[in-house]
């Protein structure tokens, strides 16, 4: 990475309009440092924000992206506009006309008219595929979301998600990074022209001992974070890393300028050992 020059917004590719290194706010659930962390991120490029009904803090999100876009006197310029915004509906909000009501009190919570994605967090509890999608449509007809998306759906409920939908499926969110490369998944939602989103892209910090990341990351004399990151660039994933402090924010979005060669790419896809952080009794592939 060149040192001499931070990334900026224009630097962070994009999947189809969406930037592909987000702020993840799982977890973030101070008033104040959530909003901080999330003014922070867009004040130093970040156009992408992921929230959830189940963070509990999709109020202080909006405030965030309320702050930095209202500051007029701050270095960057940035117009809400250019905010892609993600939240995602809860499973026991997953009802048909749950769906409805509890977007809009995301959409108030959040402070816009309408968001840039909305996924079905998990395809379980109260998720009935014909009657929650046909929810989801609504709002997309109705303008109040810009696409529809799924979260850990297996392939399986992505094809009966594509099959019920009128709307467009844009995008799974899954758990994704080195340790846990989901190759079958990403081949399917390329075939189906869905992005795949990674949430947890450091595997929750494993991927800073992992030997082949050191020695990728020592390369380039980067972090093993933004190796991970961009390995994932490199795989065609989105990812979301969480972090709250300025340290992680920036780190994870200087990951933007390392450039992995091909030998590098070798040596992180021969990693053996496969580890999956989030996986609850309830999750579909259990």
């Amino acid at each position: 990475m060149d040192s001499s020059s931070e990334p900026t917004s224009g630097d962070c590719p994009a999947a189809n309009g969406m930037p592909m290194l987000g702020l993840g706010t799982w977890q973030n659930t101070d008033p104040s440092q959530c909003a901080d962390s999330v003014r922070t991120a867009l004040e130093m490029g970040y156009r992408h924000v992921d929230t959830a009904q189940g963070y509990d803090n999709e109020e202080y999100v909006g405030q965030g992206i309320a702050d930095a876009t209202a500051n007029a006197d701050a270095d960057a310029d940035i117009d809400r506009e250019d905010v892609f915004l993600a939240t995602k509906v809860a499973t026991s909000n997953l009802a048909h006309d749950d769906v409805l009501e509890t977007t809009e009190e995301s959409l108030a919570k959040l402070g816009v008219d309408a968001v840039d994605l909305l996924y079905v967090h998990w395809p379980i509890n109260t998720y009935d595929a014909e009657e929650t999608l046909a929810a989801f449509d609504e709002l997309y007809d109705d303008g109040l979301i810009r696409n529809v998306g799924v979260s850990n759906f297996e392939p399986r409920h992505l094809q009966e998600a594509i099959d019920l939908l009128d709307a467009p499926l844009f995008a799974n969110q899954v758990e994704c990074h080195p340790l846990l490369p989901q190759e079958e998944l990403r081949s399917v939602c390329a075939d189906q022209d869905v992005e795949l989103v990674a949430y947890s892209p450091l595997a929750r910090g494993e991927v800073f001992d992992v030997p082949e990341i050191q020695s990728v990351a020592e390369k380039h004399d980067v972090s093993e974070a933004q190796v991970s990151l961009a390995w994932l660039r490199e795989k065609g994933v989105t990812a979301i890393p969480k972090a709250t402090g300025q340290d992680h924010i920036s780190d994870n979005w200087a990951s933007l300028g390392v450039e992995l060669d091909s030998e590098d790419l070798e040596r992180i896809d021969g990693i053996e050992e496969v580890h999956r952080e989030v996986d609850p009794d309830m999750a579909p592939w259990n």
